[in-house]
C-alpha cells in the first residue's frame, strides 16, 4: 500500500495536485513548512550526495542545492581565515558539521542564495544558527537537536521546509520514472567510485588529493550531465553542470573555481559596504567587483598561480586535450575520468605535458 505526501505544487504552480508516494512507509517526516515537487527533488538527491561522502570519507558532509545541481559540497574541516571571511562566518564557532555546510554553501554564494541544503548528520545548534541567517528554502537531515530545531522553526515565520529522513532507508535496487506515459526502468546507481588506476607517467596521489577526487567524483554522481567538478580541502570548489559540450563544463568548472579563489583576496575581504548592507548584496558587490576586471590583472594573475593541487573529476571521457590545457590553467594537477575515448592517447600525452596524474576509472557517472 502507498503512504502518500501531498505536495504545494508541482514543478509550477499550475501543476496541481501534486503528491509524492511510495511503498510501504514513507522514509521522510515534516518537522515544519510544506514541501514542493521541486523541493523534493532537491532534498532527496541532496541527501543522496550528502550520505555517499559521509561513507567515504567518515566526516560530517553537507551539500547545497539549487534545482537539481549542486552549488557546493564539502566535508566537516575547518576553514582558514579567509575562507571563514569569504563565507561570512568569521563571527561564528563552527562545529564539524556547520563548517561543512558554510564550506559548501561558500564555494558559490550566489547559486546558492535559496538553496536547499541537505546534511549527513544530526543538525546541531551551530548549523541551524548558520542556516536561520542565510537566505534557503529548506533543509534534509536525519534528525535535529531540539535547540536546532526550535530555532529552524522560527525561520521564514514558521514556513522554512524542515525535512527529516530515516537513515536507515534503502529504495529499491529497481528505479523507475515515467515521461510522456512511458514508464524507464534502471537498477539504482550507487555502488562504490573507484580512484581507477594512473595512466600518466606520474601516477602518486596524496592522501589530500584522493580525498578531493573522490569528493568531485561522488558529487558528480548527483549532477545533471554533462559534468566536470574541481575540488580542494575537501570540498567542491567549481561545478560546470548541464552542458552539451565537456569543455563548456570545463571551462565553467574553472572558471567558478577561480572565483571562488578571487573572493579569498585581500581587496574583496577588505571591501568596504554600505551600512545595513544584507549578506547577498555584499555577495553581489564581491562578484560585481570581480568581474569588473579586479583585482587589477597582474595582481589577479599572481594571485591565482598561488592555486594549484587542485583535483578534477569529469562525469564521462574526456574527449579532447583542450579540456586539460584549460584545468592545467587553472592549477588542477589531480584528474578522475572513466577514460574510453579514441583520443585517450592524446588526452594523456597532454596530461604527462602539464605533470599532472590522471585516473581513468572505467565508470561513467552519467545522471539525468
Amino acid at each position: 500500500m502507498a503512504d502518500v505526501l501531498p505536495l504545494r505544487y508541482g514543478l509550477n504552480p499550475d501543476q496541481q495536485p501534486a503528491r509524492a508516494l511510495v511503498q510501504g512507509t514513507m522514509p521522510l517526516r515534516v518537522n515544519g513548512g510544506t514541501p514542493g515537487y521541486i523541493n523534493l527533488l532537491d532534498a532527496l538527491q541532496a541527501w543522496q550526495l550528502v550520505r555517499a561522502l559521509r561513507a567515504a570519507t567518515d566526516l560530517p558532509a553537507a551539500a547545497s542545492f539549487k534545482h537539481t545541481t549542486p552549488a557546493g559540497a564539502a566535508v566537516g574541516l575547518p576553514l582558514p581565515a579567509g575562507l571563514a571571511a569569504a563565507c561570512r562566518v568569521e563571527d561564528l564557532e563552527l562545529t564539524a558539521l556547520a563548517a561543512a555546510y558554510a564550506r559548501a554553501r561558500g564555494a558559490d554564494r550566489m547559486a546558492s542564495f535559496g538553496d536547499f541544503a541537505a546534511l549527513s548528520d544530526p543538525v546541531d545548534d551551530a548549523t541551524a544558527h548558520l542556516l536561520a541567517r542565510e537566505v534557503s528554502d529548506g533543509v534534509i537531515a536525519p534528525g535535529y537537536e531540539p535547540e536546532a530545531l526550535a530555532r529552524l522553526r522560527r525561520k521564514k515565520g514558521g514556513a522554512y521546509l524542515i525535512l527529516e529522513i530515516d537513515p536507515d532507508w534503502r529504495p529499491p535496487a529497481l528505479e523507475r520514472r515515467e515521461v510522456f506515459g512511458i514508464t524507464l526502468e534502471q537498477p539504482r546507481a550507487d555502488g562504490p567510485i573507484p580512484l581507477g588506476e594512473a595512466v600518466t607517467h606520474r601516477g602518486e596521489i596524496p592522501a589530500a588529493a584522493q580525498r578531493d577526487l573522490r569528493i568531485a567524483a561522488i558529487t558528480l554522481r548527483y549532477t545533471p550531465s554533462n559534468s566536470v567538478c574541481v575540488a580542494w580541502d575537501g570540498q567542491t570548489i567549481g561545478v560546470g553542470a548541464g552542458q552539451q559540450s565537456r569543455i563548456h563544463c570545463t571551462r565553467l568548472a574553472c572558471d567558478k573555481a577561480e572565483a571562488w579563489w578571487l573572493r579569498q583576496h585581500p581587496r574583496a575581504l577588505a571591501m568596504a559596504f554600505p551600512p545595513g548592507s544584507s549578506r547577498p548584496a555584499r555577495d553581489n558587490a564581491v562578484d560585481a567587483w570581480l568581474h569588473d576586471g579586479n583585482p587589477p590583472p597582474q595582481e589577479r594573475a599572481r594571485w591565482l598561480a598561488r592555486l594549484s593541487g587542485l583535483a578534477l573529476a569529469s562525469d564521462g571521457f574526456i574527449p579532447f586535450r583542450d579540456n586539460i590545457d584549460r584545468a592545467a590553467r587553472s592549477g588542477v594537477r589531480y584528474v578522475w575520468q572513466p577514460g574510453g575515448s579514441t583520443r585517450d592517447a592524446e588526452v594523456t600525452a597532454a596530461a604527462d605535458a602539464h605533470d599532472m596524474v590522471m585516473l581513468c576509472s572505467g565508470l561513467r557517472l552519467f545522471h539525468h
